[in-house]
C-alpha cells in the first residue's frame, strides 16, 4: 500500500464507488480494501456505510475487520472518518438493531420520531449544517454563508458528550450531523453525494 493513499474499507455495506471518484476529484487517491495488513499499514482510514446497523456490524465482524481497525484507530491514532452507517457503526449501538457497534466514541443511535407528521422519515435530501467547533476538517466550511450537505437517515447519533459534536443540524428535532473526537470523525450526510461542500470536506480529510 502506498503511503499516500486514502484506505476505503470494503466491508460490503458501502457506497464505494461514489466516495473514491470524490476524493479523486481533490487529488487524494485511494486503496479499496478488506485487509488486515492494509489496513495496519493505512494512514488515513473511511468507512463508508449504507444500510441497516446489524448488517454493517456483521460485515466487519465476518471479515475479521473488528479488532485490526480498534487498535488502528483507538490505539495507533489513524485519523478515520465514518460516512452515514459508518459513522452510526462508531457508537456503542443503535435503536435498529442488537448488534454491539465499535465502540469508538461514547454516544448511541436513535430513531427520528416518526410521529412528527411535519416531517417525512426518512430524512432525505439537502439540509444546512451548523458547525459547532474548529477542527481542520472543516477548515473553510464555517466561511460558507449556505452550507448544506445531502442525507439519507432514518437513524440519528446521539453524543454524550458535547465536546464530541462537530456540526448540527435541524430537522424534527437538532441532531447531530458530524461528530470528532480527537483522530475519530463521522458525519451523517453523504460528502460523496453534496458537491462543492462534499469535496471541501474530502480534501480536508485528505490533507491531515
Amino acid at each position: 500500500m502506498q503511503e499516500d493513499k486514502i484506505l476505503i474499507i470494503d466491508h460490503g455495506a458501502g457506497n464505494i464507488g461514489s466516495v473514491v471518484n470524490m476524493f479523486k476529484r481533490v487529488g487524494h487517491s485511494c486503496l479499496v480494501s478488506a485487509s488486515s495488513l492494509d489496513i495496519k499499514n493505512a494512514k488515513k482510514i473511511v468507512i463508508p456505510g449504507i444500510g441497516h446497523f446489524d448488517y454493517g456490524m456483521e460485515q466487519l465482524r465476518k471479515r475479521h475487520l473488528i479488532d485490526v481497525l480498534s487498535r488502528t484507530v483507538v490505539e495507533n491514532k489513524i485519523p478515520v472518518m465514518g460516512i452515514c452507517l459508518g459513522m452510526q457503526m462508531m457508537t456503542l449501538g443503535s435503536e435498529e438493531g442488537h448488534e454491539k457497534g465499535l465502540g469508538w466514541i461514547k454516544a448511541e443511535v436513535r430513531k427520528f420520531n416518526a410521529d412528527n407528521g411535519n416531517y417525512r422519515i426518512p430524512h432525505m435530501g439537502w439540509n444546512s449544517v451548523s458547525i459547532k467547533k474548529e477542527t481542520p476538517l472543516v477548515k473553510g466550511l464555517d466561511t460558507e454563508k449556505h452550507l448544506r450537505f445531502y442525507f439519507v437517515h432514518s437513524y440519528f447519533v446521539n453524543c454524550h458528550e458535547n465536546t464530541d459534536v462537530l456540526m448540527k443540524t435541524q430537522y424534527a428535532d437538532e441532531f447531530v450531523s458530524a461528530f470528532q473526537h480527537e483522530n475519530i470523525m463521522g458525519v451523517q450526510f453523504h460528502p460523496e453525494k453534496s458537491h462543492r461542500y462534499g469535496m471541501m470536506l474530502f480534501k480536508n480529510f485528505g490533507d491531515l
